[in-house]
């Protein structure tokens, strides 16, 4: 078995991939270095892709990355692409508050968080991606320390706490990260022996 790289610095991100994957037998690491990569895709796609493309051609070794993102519909479906990017340098919980005053009065509250997980490996040219979708609305308050990003404002479908409130037993189930890579390793599996 291959040790796949993860295209992160973020250490929430690695553990929630390696809770992911429980028994299965992938090593996963994180990047040995950043890349800085330009995240100017229009789809959480071209942002995974571009991602996994240029730390797996830097590395020499197979990768994997994600984008993801909330999506809400009452905002045109921001902030979709730029959920990390928005209000740069501002903690979550002032993003958070910024998109409920944004909300504030509004019937619709649907929303979804999205993640496009791909798999490159720059020595066999193999590149496969898997997209995971979580539907659910928005809280009417943050809600919940648990979780990480915006979690605490993210009432997924079927369930009326926040991801910050329903804990990681759930979320590891039910996430559009959790959705995504699985997809991906299952496709992995049966295309080729990892």
């Amino acid at each position: 078995m291959k040790k796949i790289f993860v295209a992160t610095t973020n250490n929430h991100k690695i553990e929630e991939i390696r809770r992911i994957l429980g028994d299965l037998k992938i090593e996963i690491e994180q990047s040995p270095k950043k890349i800085d990569v330009e995240e100017d895709g229009k789809t959480f796609m071209e942002n995974s892709v571009k991602k996994s493309y240029y730390y797996g051609n830097t590395l020499g070794a197979p990768v994997i990355a994600d984008d993801s993102g909330l999506v809400i519909d009452y905002l045109g479906g921001f902030p979709g692409v730029m959920s990390a990017r928005f209000l740069e340098g501002k903690s979550y919980e002032e993003k958070m508050k910024e998109i409920l005053k944004k909300l504030n009065g509004a019937n619709d509250r649907s929303a979804r968080f999205v993640c496009v997980a791909s798999f490159y490996d720059p020595i066999e040219g193999v590149l496969i991606s898997a997209e995971g979708v979580i539907e659910g609305k928005i809280a009417d308050e943050i809600k919940g320390n648990g979780g990480f990003g915006y979690d605490p404002i993210f009432i997924p479908e079927g369930y009326d706490k926040t991801f910050g409130e329903l804990g990681e037993e759930v979320k590891r189930k039910i996430s559009h990260r959790s959705r995504a890579f699985r997809k991906l390793f299952s496709i992995l599996f049966k295309v080729r022996e990892i």
